[in-house]
């Protein structure tokens, strides 16, 4: 069953630009689509979520979604929205690539479906590696005037620039290079629809016009806005960089954080973008967020939302437990089913002082811990005033003045927790 892909979209915010007809287009039968994606890393960043979004709900909508991996563009370099060139990219590392952002995808798209619409993954590369320049200039290049190119925004906005490098010859055809995809995946697939960003317009437009004047056919183009924050932040960095979608890169408590950090504004606006929830449970989400905003009901939800699509069950219900080893009433037995990679990353910026494995073999007293070891207090008479108050903790316990610190309290053999009231904590790392 054909659902309305298009009306989808608009409520959802996700609607910049859409070619006149394509809702029409779309409502007569099953299509196909596609969104490239940039194959210069192994892992895909929320930046890309955006695309994948689209091809999900294309494919709940009834239709055949196909991700395209620019192996051949990502060779180029593509103009829009950047001021500089890109690194180009050996075939190795392009299929080494695809092949990860592939495993990222199936989490999201089905490939296997049996309904006649599962997803596809294509390289550029299969169908341009073969093409002669002189050749692509014959067939591609003579139906599209330097006129044309030259009016599309991104290549304006990069003539116009301050950039002392200006335009690369091998930037400026890159619109040809993707507006042929288009023309492939029209001649191979049926496909007539292709997808991205606003900055992509004229390039996907490019496509439509090789569509029509080589293949004789129509195609459709649809973007979605560039997502920004409500402080004017760019969405998907932070002061560490991406927000990758590969847990080793980004582990899944730091993706739950970011996501759980977003604005009021923000998260009311990525509920819709981010999350595949109904328009009558988002309404529902942002008007009980509105009544009480200090609860971070809709932050909560929609970071629960992206890190259960993105990481899965299990590293979600981990994120939790880790987001709450801060905030909430956690003990000492949650702390140590932490791993490494997730202890480091909720203490991060937390101090921390080194010992020998023979000082925790012998045991270390904790006023001699507080103090003498790790400069955490000042004094041993503020160390004993705060035991004597019952506000030191030891892997989120209370301690009192005998407590020794021995082996048994170690987190993943290396680590103890020591905290000052409900806030000040340090790390004890053991030197191996």
């Amino acid at each position: 069953m054909i659902k309305n892909f298009v009306e989808e979209l608009q409520w959802r915010g996700m609607v910049h630009d859409v070619m006149p007809g394509t809702e029409e287009h779309l409502m007569e039968e099953m299509r196909a689509a596609y969104v490239g994606i940039d194959p210069t890393a192994d892992s895909l960043h929320i930046g890309h979520l955006v695309g994948v979004m689209m091809l999900k709900h294309f494919q709940q909508c009834g239709h055949k979604p196909i991700a395209l991996i620019g192996g051949a563009t990502g060779m180029i370099g593509d103009p829009s929205g950047k001021s500089d060139e890109r690194n180009l990219l050996d075939e190795e590392t392009l299929r080494h690539n695809q092949e990860a952002i592939k495993n990222q995808l199936a989490r999201f798209l089905d490939f296997d479906s049996d309904t006649g619409n599962a997803a596809q993954l294509v390289n550029n590369y299969d169908w341009m590696k073969d093409f002669s320049f002189l050749s692509f200039i014959r067939d591609v290049g003579k139906h599209i005037t330097v006129n044309y190119m030259m009016a599309k925004d991104s290549v304006k906005k990069r003539l116009s620039s301050e950039s002392a490098n200006g335009m690369s010859f091998t930037e400026f055809t890159y619109q040809l290079v993707q507006g042929y995809d288009f023309l492939h995946l029209f001649r191979e697939k049926d496909l007539t629809l292709q997808m991205g960003g606003s900055d992509q317009w004229g390039n996907i437009t490019t496509g439509t016009e090789l569509v029509r004047r080589i293949g004789g056919g129509k195609a459709y183009a649809m973007t979605c806005p560039l997502i920004t924050k409500a402080d004017g932040t760019k969405f998907g960095k932070t002061a560490g960089g991406n927000i990758w979608l590969d847990a080793e890169r980004t582990s899944p408590y730091k993706f739950y954080q970011y996501w759980l950090n977003t604005s009021d504004d923000d998260a009311a606006k990525y509920i819709k973008i981010f999350t595949f929830l109904g328009k009558e449970e988002i309404e529902s989400l942002i008007a009980a967020h509105q009544e009480a905003p200090h609860q971070r009901a809709l932050q909560k939800r929609l970071a629960e939302e992206v890190t259960l699509s993105t990481h899965g069950e299990e590293n979600l219900e981990n994120a939790v437990k880790a987001s709450e080893i801060l905030f909430g009433n956690s003990t000492g037995a949650d702390l140590k089913k932490l791993d490494e990679k997730t202890f480091l990353d909720v203490f991060e910026g937390v101090p921390q002082a080194e010992i020998t494995p023979s000082e925790i073999n012998e045991g270390v007293d904790i006023i001699s811990a507080l103090v003498e070891k790790t400069d955490f207090l000042k004094s041993n008479g503020e160390a004993k005033r705060a035991l004597k108050q019952n506000s030191i903790s030891v892997n989120k316990e209370k301690v009192d003045d005998s407590y020794v610190l021995k082996n048994d309290d170690l987190i993943n053999n290396r680590f103890i927790l020591l905290q000052s009231g409900k806030k000040n904590y340090f790390v004890i790392r053991v030197t191996e």
